[in-house]
């Protein structure tokens, strides 16, 4: 029992520093009103500015996804964490537009290095049999941290002063606070090499991994989707349409989104991995539905729910893409796995947001928007299709349920 709590208390650990990192990826969503007042910029900046953050992440995931799994978690997520400290020294001393694309390219490296090494270190610290509650763990870490980042910068924005300011300051302490809980927790990589003997390499697929990737990629781009447009263009959609100019309430309507997809992550075990994806797509479906309503009618409730049902189908649909490709991989493959499904849904976040924001200029931002919810519903109808069809394989005893 003693050894179950302290397994679980390092996951939780783990879990946090995860977390932390996590925000700052999210910190800039509600601010971005601010920088354009400040610098002069148009929406399609707003969106290629988010962009550079999924250029970082992609970037690391597809040379050095995997590195983890060869020099150790904890070098990889201690690089991870200079990153995003770095991030947010680049937007203290924003003086100029190349710092916001800085800071948020530093992010997306801060990111590409947590994804799939924080996810698997997380799993590991786990004490034995516990691999589902600890995905959970792993993955509302996630979701979490991105869900607190604009709710903490919308927040302080609103109530505090110097608001292009005190967001990254907070985070810069947290960042530190991470780093020492971090050199705190073991290394789970048991066979390490030296960095110097590790040489870049894609994001592998094993055979028993490629035949479950698919249907849990295709789930992950569309739920991903969905999440880059509120985090990139939903804050101005807010202000321009619907006159919220309330920094706290623009971030708390993008946290929402994150935060019922951990709630949408909590039904994956009585659901099951193998109807977790299907469901999710519907939910998935749902929430573009009631995303073009609020465009349409130009209404803020819907918004919200927009954001619950959405969030929620896209929870449900990546913890079940998750469990699936990590139970699949090998333990000394693990992060590569991992990291190669992070790429597509990296893909999916960012992709369709800089289509959107070309489109912004010559039709509008709610006509861009109806384009895109239009493109994702037909993806993510042909997803859950190809699910029913070709569904997951059900895990094996111990497994997630």
């Amino acid at each position: 029992m003693g050894s179950d709590l302290g397994g679980w208390r390092r996951c939780l650990l783990g879990g946090a520093v995860f977390a932390v990192c996590m925000v700052g990826t999210t910190l800039p969503t509600p601010l971005y009103g601010l920088y354009q007042e400040k610098f002069g910029f148009s929406e399609l900046t707003v969106t290629v500015v988010y962009a550079v953050y999924a250029v970082g992440v992609i970037g690391v995931l597809l040379l050095a996804g995997d590195v983890s799994d060869s020099v150790g978690r904890r070098p990889v997520l201690l690089w991870g964490l200079g990153f995003a400290a770095a991030s947010a020294v680049c937007f203290l001393c924003a003086t100029a537009m190349g710092w916001l694309y800085a800071g948020r390219l530093l992010s997306g490296l801060s990111a590409g290095l947590f994804t799939g090494a924080a996810t698997a270190y997380v799993m590991e610290l786990a004490p034995p049999g516990g691999s589902s509650r600890a995905t959970f763990v792993a993955t509302a870490a996630n979701m979490g941290g991105l869900g607190c980042g604009p709710l903490l910068a919308g927040v302080l924005a609103e109530y505090a002063d110097w608001p292009l300011y005190l967001p990254f300051a907070v985070h810069l302490a947290l960042v530190a606070c991470s780093a020492v809980v971090l050199l705190r927790l073991p290394e789970t990589v048991r066979e390490r090499r030296p960095l110097s003997t590790v040489r870049p390499e894609r994001p592998g697929l094993t055979p028993g991994v490629r035949a479950v990737f698919a249907p849990a990629a295709t789930a992950s781009f569309v739920g991903f989707a969905l999440f880059g447009v509120f985090t990139s263009v939903s804050p101005a959609f807010l202000a321009q349409s619907l006159g919220v100019r309330d920094h706290a309430v623009s971030g708390l309507v993008v946290a929402l989104a994150f935060f019922a997809s951990t709630g949408g992550q909590l039904a994956v075990g009585p659901v099951g991995v193998g109807r977790s994806l299907p469901l999710g797509c519907a939910a998935l479906l749902t929430g573009l539905a009631l995303l073009a309503g609020a465009l349409r009618w130009d209404s803020l409730p819907l918004v919200v729910l927009s954001a619950l049902v959405g969030g929620a189908g896209q929870g449900l649909a990546f913890r079940g893409a998750l469990s699936a490709v990590a139970r699949a991989a090998e333990a000394d493959r693990r992060a590569a796995a991992i990291s190669a499904l992070f790429v597509v849904a990296y893909t999916g976040i960012s992709l369709p947001v800089i289509g959107m924001g070309l489109l912004t200029e010559p039709i509008g931002l709610e006509s861009a928007g109806l384009v895109f919810i239009a493109c994702m519903a037909l993806l993510v109808s042909a997803a859950g299709l190809y699910l029913l069809r070709r569904p997951v394989p059900a895990p094996e005893a111990g497994g997630v349920r």
